[in-house]
């Protein structure tokens, strides 16, 4: 973190894609919440969890699926969505895509 720390920065270039995988980096992680860059490969995916915080989910680049307590939304670059505390959800890459995680821990 301390490489971005008071610089202007293009955030989507801050994670870069792997074949077959997903790269997480993370930005801030305090007690009250964190920040946390993701680019999924294609067909990569998370699957379905349930966590006590609300997540705000911003789209970088590519295109999501995500789905929350059985709903399926699809996302594209700048959509963004809410995943409450404590409801199923999971996330999919219908293609290659980056994606920041804003969770709100207070």
């Amino acid at each position: 973190m301390q490489e971005i720390m008071s610089q202007l920065r293009k955030i989507v270039d801050l994670v870069d894609y792997q074949t077959g995988s997903i790269v997480s980096k993370t930005l801030i992680d305090k007690d009250s919440g964190s920040v946390t860059l993701f680019a999924f490969d294609k067909e990569q995916k998370l699957s379905e969890h349930v966590t006590p915080f609300d997540a705000l989910v911003h789209i970088l680049d590519g295109n999501a699926e995500i789905s929350i307590s059985g709903k399926i939304f699809l996302l594209k670059q700048g959509d963004m969505i809410i995943m409450p505390a404590n409801k199923p959800h999971a996330v999919r890459a219908v293609e290659k895509f980056k994606m920041m995680l804003t969770m709100i821990k207070s």
